[in-house]
This record gives structure tokens, C-alpha cells and sequence, in this order.
């Protein structure tokens, strides 16, 4: 003879396909469950950090936040901290109970949240003959048979539910990061060509402001991460076109003396310049070569000469900058604070190399208040480099 385990509704409850279905399925994990007990999956969870999980998953189950403190009130009716979905977990509040434990919501739209969670598998009914919520104990007080709802369900889904959680942190933090790579587009956008009519520079400014005006339209806090991929593309083609017309404009005597005092043209000839290795400076017509690998582009001046003349960098590094991997990664941080684009600077890293790139960002930032464009003009101090025209060196002097 074949058991039957389904619960069918008291009343004018209908049993359905999807709560016979769903039923099952419980029963049969906590079936596996008993019989395997030393799987990985224990059917057991911590109850609020479970609710705190499925908080942030909500939207994956299609759960609004009142139905979620519907499922908080049902919670506090469970005395232990543990839910061990291998068994049932039967809480059995009166409809009274339950409305003051949420917040006072009136029993039309308990009902309707309560329903919300049977549909997303986290429920069940354990209805009674009478329809009523109640339990019977045993003479030592132990409860023997309850009917209400079974929180076992949402117990087996916890590991499912951590994994939403995780998914919707991971999400939440790529879209803050899109939402302030878009305002820092705009910002920078705008004020090279503020800056480009206020000097009167020559170039298509008036263009450039209706692309920017077209860009610049309020964005929902709904709007979705696609929406946000679309406006950041559009606003990074429009920079690159901004910064390059403002490049285009400059003189080479502001572009060469301006901006960082005196930079000069310098043949890269490498006949006596210094290249730092492991923290000493030493005289070497080339770069230093890594065992087994390629080539490592030296820098032409030591560390300590860097750090002397720019101080500032400092500043943005945890523990301080001792080594030249240190100054790397500081530089990485203050790249974005100044504005300049990833693209821009990985340019810079692969025409210099990584310590130059990282000299070249802190002279950058020691003059921030004369570098209009510190974007820009990273970009032409690549191309310099990549035609062998450019050195760290006058700049380190022109700050000392």
C-alpha cells in the first residue's frame, strides 16, 4: 500500500497541481535527506541570516518587502534559531497574533502575502479538521501534532536562497560601479568643454554640448543595467571626441610647458639615464631584462627621487609607498580620482611601462590644479612615448 502524504486545504481551499507538486517534493528531500545524512546538503539554516538572504534575493522570487515581513512574523513563532527542514516546522499563530507581529496589516492582505509564499515553494498549509491553527501536546507538554504553516519548504530552499543573495549583491555592486562611471563622464565631458569655450578654444563645442545635453537626461534609480551599459559607451565615444578636439586646439608650446613646467622633448637614448632595480639606482644603457620573460621597461629615475618630488601620492597609499609596486597600485587609485579613462591609462602603462605610467599619474597629481585635462594629457604623453620622445625625468626635475 502506497502512503499518501499530501494536505489538501480546509474550506473552500482548492488543492491544485503546483501544491500537490510542491508537496512532493518536500517530502521526497526530506526523505534524501534522512538517508543521506552526511551530504553536503543538510537541510538546516540559521533563520535570520536566511531572511536577511532572501531579503536581498527578493526580487528573484518576485517577493516585495511586505510580504517579506509577513515571513518574519511567521519566523518569531518558531522558538528555535535553527530551522531543520528534514522534519516539519509547524508555527500555528492566531490571525490576531499574526497581525500585530506584522505590523498591524489587516487579514485581507496577510492572506494575500501569505499566499504570495506558498506560490514561491516557501510554505505549507498543515490545515485541521476545523480549519483552525492549533497543536496537540503530549503529558510531559511536547508537541505531538500541529496545524498551520510549515516552514520546513523554506528551510530545503536555503541553499538556493544564499546563492540569489549572492547573484543580487554581485549585481547591485556592478550597477553602483555603472551609475558613477557615468556621472564621472559627465562631469569631466562637461567641463572640458566648459573649459574649451571659456578659453575659446577652437573646435565643435556647440555640438558637442547638444550630444552632451542628449546624454545627460535623468536617469531612474530603476533604470536597468542595460540602459546604464547603453548611456556609458555613448558618453565614453563622446569623451574621447571632447578630449581630443581640446588636444587639438592646444599650442605646443601650452601642451609642452604649460601644464607641467619645462616637460621637454627628450630622445629616449638611454646612455646615461638611472634605472632603479630592486630599490637601487644603477647606470645601465638598457632596461634590466626579467629571467625567462621580456624586456622590463626601467625608470629613469629612483623612488625615493619620485616620491620627493610628489608627495601627494603618498596619500593614497594604505601603508605608505615603499616599493614601486606600492606607487603602481596607488597610482591605479588616483588615476580614477583624476578623471583619467581606464583605456587611457592602460595605454600608458603599455607605451612607459608600469612604473613610468605610475610616476607619470603622480606628477599629475602634484600639479592637478594646473592639468586641465589630466586625461588628455596623459594620452599625448603617450604618444610621445610611443615615438620614443618621452622621459620621467625632466618632469621629476621640473617639480624638485
Amino acid at each position: 500500500m502506497t502512503e499518501r502524504l499530501a494536505t489538501t486545504p480546509f474550506g473552500g481551499g482548492r488543492m491544485t497541481a503546483r501544491v500537490f507538486a510542491m508537496q512532493k517534493r518536500v517530502f521526497e528531500t526530506q526523505a534524501r535527506l534522512a538517508a543521506d545524512a552526511g551530504g553536503n546538503d543538510t537541510g538546516t539554516a540559521e533563520k535570520w541570516q536566511l531572511l536577511r538572504a532572501l531579503t536581498e534575493a527578493r526580487a528573484h522570487y518576485g517577493l516585495s518587502d511586505r510580504t517579506i515581513a509577513v515571513l518574519e512574523a511567521l519566523l518569531t513563532f518558531h522558538p528555535e534559531k535553527i530551522l531543520d527542514g528534514r522534519a516539519p516546522i509547524v508555527v500555528f499563530p492566531s490571525n490576531a497574533e499574526l497581525s500585530v507581529r506584522s505590523r498591524g496589516m489587516a487579514p485581507a492582505t496577510l492572506r494575500r502575502h501569505l499566499a504570495l509564499l506558498m506560490a514561491a515553494g516557501m510554505l505549507l498549509r498543515r490545515d485541521s479538521p476545523n480549519g483552525k491553527r492549533y497543536c496537540r501536546r503530549d503529558e510531559r507538554g511536547v508537541v505531538e501534532e500541529a496545524f498551520g504553516f510549515d516552514l520546513a519548504p523554506l528551510a530545503l530552499m536555503a541553499g538556493d536562497i544564499h546563492q540569489q543573495a549572492e547573484r543580487a549583491r554581485a549585481e547591485a555592486r556592478r550597477y553602483q560601479a555603472l551609475r558613477a562611471e557615468v556621472t564621472i563622464h559627465l562631469r569631466d565631458v562637461a567641463k572640458v568643454i566648459e573649459a574649451a569655450l571659456a578659453e575659446g578654444r577652437a573646435g565643435a563645442w556647440a555640438e558637442h554640448q547638444i550630444a552632451l545635453a542628449t546624454l545627460s537626461g535623468r536617469l531612474s534609480r530603476k533604470a536597468s543595467t542595460e540602459t546604464l551599459e547603453e548611456r556609458k559607451a555613448a558618453l565614453v565615444t563622446l569623451r574621447r571626441q571632447v578630449e581630443d578636439d581640446y588636444l587639438k586646439a592646444l599650442s605646443s608650446e601650452e601642451m609642452s610647458a604649460n601644464d607641467l613646467q619645462h616637460e621637454r622633448h627628450i630622445q629616449n637614448s638611454n646612455t646615461d639615464l638611472n634605472f632603479e632595480i630592486n630599490g637601487h639606482e644603477s647606470n645601465q644603457a638598457e632596461p634590466p631584462r626579467q629571467e625567462g620573460g621580456p624586456a622590463r621597461k626601467g625608470v629613469a629615475v629612483s623612488l625615493k627621487r619620485v616620491l620627493a618630488a610628489c608627495p601627494e601620492i603618498g596619500s593614497y597609499a594604505k601603508d605608505g609607498v615603499a616599493t614601486w609596486a606600492d606607487l603602481v597600485k596607488a597610482a591605479a587609485l588616483v588615476r580614477s580620482m583624476l578623471g583619467i579613462s581606464p583605456d587611457a591609462y592602460e595605454k600608458a602603462r603599455a607605451a612607459m611601462g608600469d612604473g613610468a605610467a605610475a610616476v607619470v599619474v603622480a606628477a599629475i597629481l602634484e600639479r592637478s590644479d594646473q592639468i586641465r585635462s589630466p586625461g588628455g594629457y596623459l594620452r599625448e604623453l603617450t604618444r610621445k612615448a610611443e615615438a620614443g620622445q618621452f622621459s620621467v625625468l625632466p618632469m621629476i626635475k621640473a617639480l624638485e
